[in-house]
């Protein structure tokens, strides 16, 4: 169903009626300095959660409890830091995008919205990657050069560019909500920062569908079909940067290349874990007409394809406690 110009705008500005009347704060809605926030590297707290295939193999499971914690705080450093840096290329592309909008242009009001959002998303990741004690480095160094490239996508090709978005902010976002509903006993400063993150990020990816829907159907069908081919690499790209740890952590730990293989790359778990991470760009990509027999195979070449994609959009984000609205429950606290 082709979107309306005027339920566009409505959608943009009710997103940014959102944003305005719930948003949160890093150094106002965290206690960093209450000693229930304090990090200690041997809190059990620490280990590993479920969703992380590392958690479950018997190299990790025979460490002793202190390394197990020390790893699982890298960790989760770690994907801070990567965070942190893909908000800093988020925000250079969409004032890249923004150069361009039109005087009046509900797209150019909730942009900056999000970008304020989207800076304060990075120092609460900062601050926790500073008080961690860690020396995470995030992206792996060929990732940061080449990430430099990526804010031009906001002014030149914007499909493509919020497209990227979705691909860095969906597996974070899937791999949170999905932590948070395991329910598990995390430590509370990393349970905030999740909480408040997956609040906010719920209305970025709103947006980011929003566009994709209401943009991609209005392009000349040589464009749809070069993009329809860009989608599935920079999902997969994008999906295995955020998920898998830096070599530095292997390192840093001694842990065993083949450990890490197995865990993070030829594992059923692992195979598994990106390939639903990616399940709502898969649906999307149905659902505007981006799924071609040449798309297709690529999907599946990459191993990033599931039979059924697009079938049921709806139950798929059920399923995986993803939710297009505007706001996300936070706890109390």
């Amino acid at each position: 169903m082709t979107v309306t110009d005027l339920d566009y705008e409505k959608a943009l500005r009710r997103l940014s009626k959102a944003s305005v009347e719930k948003h949160w704060e890093p150094f106002r809605d965290i206690p960093w300095d209450d000693p229930e926030y304090a990090i200690d590297p041997a809190d059990p707290r620490w280990e590993l959660p479920r969703a992380d295939p590392l958690s479950a193999h018997p190299w990790y499971l025979a460490q002793p409890a202190e390394t197990r914690a020390a790893i699982g705080l890298y960790r989760q450093a770690n994907v801070a830091k990567v965070g942190m840096q893909f908000e800093n290329l988020l925000n250079r592309g969409l004032l890249a995008f923004a150069w361009r909008l039109p005087n009046g242009s509900a797209e150019f009001r909730y942009v900056y919205h999000e970008m304020i959002e989207e800076g304060h998303h990075g120092l609460m990741f900062q601050e926790f990657v500073d008080r961690s004690g860690t020396d995470a480095p995030g992206m792996s160094r060929v990732f940061r050069w080449a990430g430099e490239i990526v804010p031009v996508f906001g002014a030149v090709a914007p499909a493509l560019y919020f497209f990227g978005v979705l691909a860095g902010e969906e597996p974070i976002d899937h791999m949170q909500r999905r932590v948070l509903r395991d329910g598990e006993e995390g430590h509370p400063l990393i349970t905030r920062i999740m909480a408040i993150h997956v609040a906010e990020e719920a209305r970025h990816i709103s947006f980011g569908r929003r566009y994709l829907r209401y943009h991609v159907p209005r392009m000349a069908a040589p464009s749809r079909f070069l993009l329809s081919l860009g989608v599935p690499p920079t999902a997969k790209v994008m999906a295995t940067v955020i998920l898998t740890p830096p070599p530095a952590m292997a390192r840093s730990f001694g842990i065993p290349k083949s450990v890490v293989r197995q865990a993070y790359w030829r594992s059923d778990a692992s195979r598994d874990t990106i390939a639903d991470a990616v399940g709502g760009l898969r649906d999307l990509c149905q659902e505007i007409g981006l799924i071609n027999p040449v798309s297709k195979r690529l999907w599946q070449a990459l191993g990033i394809w599931r039979d059924g994609a697009g079938a049921s959009s709806r139950q798929n984000r059920a399923r995986n406690g993803r939710r297009e609205v505007e706001t996300a429950p936070l706890p109390e606290g």
